[in-house]
């Protein structure tokens, strides 16, 4: 599972090693044993970036097949805690950078114009099953 925070025309992404080219990502992770949908974006956003969320609307959901796994995103809003202030050890991949990227400059690292499209537009059809990632262009 991932979050969307957008401010200011910025996305707020993370740089580690991925299963792909890129190596900026939206924060998220797996869910925990016991843990809700929200509250496992909430933590995952807390140890991934430093950044305190509240959870928003589902934005999609996407297949991962290679990966055996369902992609779920939500829009999120930040209300508190400090960019950056990374939970060391709380990945399995080291985070080097925790940054808000103008959405101008994404296709600079990697992600796809369709993508980018999506977080101009407020994502329209939100909520909506998506298909495979590639149709989002991840």
């Amino acid at each position: 599972m991932t979050g969307v925070v957008i401010e200011d025309g910025a996305l707020l992404l993370l740089d580690q090693d991925t299963d792909s080219k890129r190596s900026w990502s939206l924060p998220g992770g797996k869910v925990e044993n016991g843990e809700t949908l929200a509250e496992a974006l909430v933590r995952e956003m807390r140890e991934e970036t430093g950044v305190e969320v509240e959870v928003g609307r589902l934005l999609y959901l996407c297949d991962n097949v290679k990966a055996h796994v369902v992609h779920v995103t939500f829009e999120a809003r930040r209300i508190g805690g400090q960019i950056g202030a990374v939970t060391e050890g709380a990945d399995t991949r080291p985070i080097r950078q925790v940054a808000f990227v103008k959405l101008d400059d994404l296709p600079g690292l990697g992600f796809s114009e369709t993508f980018v499209k999506l977080c101009q537009e407020n994502f329209p059809g939100a909520g909506s099953y998506m298909g495979p990632k590639s149709a989002i262009g991840l």
